[in-house]
């Protein structure tokens, strides 16, 4: 990915070197065209192209900020309830990311989603320990975080 990305940068400045004009408009039509020339050598080059690693991290991000404004309202709705009838608990889910980074980050992204704490990791890095404030169906949990969070890493790492 590194490679295409900065074969992709020098192609966009030596359009500009050759065009004669160095301004930012130039550098994108040369980022663009560089695009389209770098897709087409992208059999020659090692790994996939590197714009759909770029559109799947945008995607992570998107999915994160959706699921953190879902969480921010679910805590709102358990805490202004004036009875107090949430579910806490403790589950077990098993991933299977491989690497270190990956589930640091699985692990990052569920302690960040408000009502959700990643409390312990197995050691052999294949089961997380997550805590819930509200967790009427385990299932359900477990699923949607296989859904969203891991498909959405294992887009970006594979």
């Amino acid at each position: 990915m590194a490679f295409q990305l900065l074969l992709n940068f020098f192609l966009a400045f030596l359009w500009m070197f050759l065009g004669g004009s160095f301004s930012a408009s130039s550098f994108i039509i040369g980022f663009l065209l560089s695009m389209i020339v770098v897709f087409g050598m992208r059999r020659f080059l090692s790994g996939r192209f590197y714009m759909f690693r770029v559109i799947a991290i945008i995607k992570l991000t998107f999915m994160f900020i959706w699921e953190l404004i879902k969480a921010n309202f679910e805590v709102l709705a358990i805490v202004l309830k004036p009875k107090l009838d949430m579910k806490p608990g403790i589950f077990k889910y098993d991933t299977a990311l491989k690497k270190d980074w990956e589930i640091t980050l699985l692990s990052l992204l569920i302690t960040l989603t408000p009502g959700t704490l990643v409390m312990d990791i197995s050691d052999d890095n294949e089961t997380l320990y997550i805590h819930a404030l509200n967790i009427p169906d385990v299932k359900s949990a477990v699923s949607s975080i296989k859904e969203g969070f891991e498909r959405a890493i294992m887009e970006v790492s594979r």
